[in-house]
């Protein structure tokens, strides 16, 4: 599989990562509904099989238990994968989770992190979620966990522009992971170029926009899910705007078809598209899933393929203003 190199750190990443989020299993408001561990962990390993060398978790999947999990895929394989784990979301007995972040939370998460993994140092550990009052205070506590040698490379996560520049002058950034999809496009503005510019490393999130642009979904399957799964209650599987979503799929298909490719590997791959982006990271449940989209990491997209893209993407935007 391809590796591109993220920003200015040594780390070469395959340009599909293994997400996981959704192996955490349930007990938060965001998780998506049971999952069987042993399947969890076979999936990870069988990513490494595959060609892909890196995963993403964070503290707040399954609070604290898809950690575990890498953990265990860490020490099992001989050939060890670069992790990226995320602080600042902190959770509730109830499972609620909250967005904020402090120094204090910082020295406090890093520690649960490494003690959940059973690694040290992490790879890349990133803010998840921006507290816009302490934004500047806890760069300066990641900046202090990489200087103690519990990471060695810091990044962000959801931040905006003006918010990447408020702490550059403090430490460089390694990498940022925005939301980015053909649904999602809203860091193609700003984001991507700045991201460019400055060499910070992009690590894509949900470029599947959690299943939607694989073509598996549909209004019968979102009713059939389980209540501890979030999707029902995301806005972008309700009513016209669902709808508006299951339209450009099906103008998508003929083009993945054309080509002997599945939609999911034609969504991870439009994502590749932009040079900016070093990986895409692929959320999976099972070996199964991962094997498929594993695939999308070695095609590139041809300009033809790339136009006819954009004329579906208007085209569905154009509805969603109109839903």
């Amino acid at each position: 599989m391809d590796k591109r190199k993220l920003g200015k750190t040594d780390l070469e990443l395959s340009v599909i990562g293994f997400g996981a989020w959704a192996i955490g299993g349930i007990g938060t408001e965001f998780s998506w509904g049971p999952q069987d561990d042993k399947i969890a962990v076979d999936a990870m390993l069988h990513a490494v099989d595959v060609g892909i060398n890196w995963i993403d978790t964070a503290a707040a999947y399954g609070m604290g238990h898809s950690e575990e999990l890498v953990g265990q895929v860490v020490r099992q394989t001989k050939q060890k994968p670069i992790v990226a784990t995320k602080c600042g979301i902190s959770w509730d007995k109830a499972g609620k989770v909250t967005r904020f972040i402090n120094a204090k939370q910082v020295y406090t998460e890093i520690e649960a992190s490494l003690r959940r993994l059973k690694m040290e140092p992490i790879d890349l550990y990133q803010v998840h979620w921006p507290t816009e009052e302490n934004l500047e205070e806890v760069w300066e506590a990641m900046v202090k966990v990489k200087q103690q040698g519990k990471v060695r490379h810091i990044g962000v996560s959801n931040h905006t522009v003006e918010q990447m520049k408020r702490i550059m002058p403090i430490h460089s950034i390694a990498s940022l992971q925005p939301k980015y999809s053909m649904i999602h496009r809203e860091s193609e503005k700003e984001i991507l170029p700045y991201c460019g510019e400055h060499k910070i490393g992009v690590v894509a999130y949900s470029p599947m926009c959690k299943g939607l642009l694989t073509g598996k979904m549909t209004i019968e399957r979102v009713a059939l899910l389980p209540e501890s799964d979030h999707r029902k209650r995301d806005p972008d599987f309700q009513g016209d705007t669902f709808k508006a979503h299951l339209a450009l799929v099906e103008g998508l298909r003929p083009i993945a078809m054309r080509n002997g490719k599945t939609l999911a590997q034609l969504a991870l791959a439009w994502v590749l598209r932009r040079k900016e982006v070093t990986s895409a990271i692929a959320g999976a449940r099972s070996p199964q899933q991962i094997e498929e989209t594993a695939k999308a990491g070695d095609w590139k997209l041809n300009g033809e393929d790339i136009q006819e893209i954009e004329k579906l993407i208007t085209k569905h935007d154009a509805a969603l203003k109109t839903s």
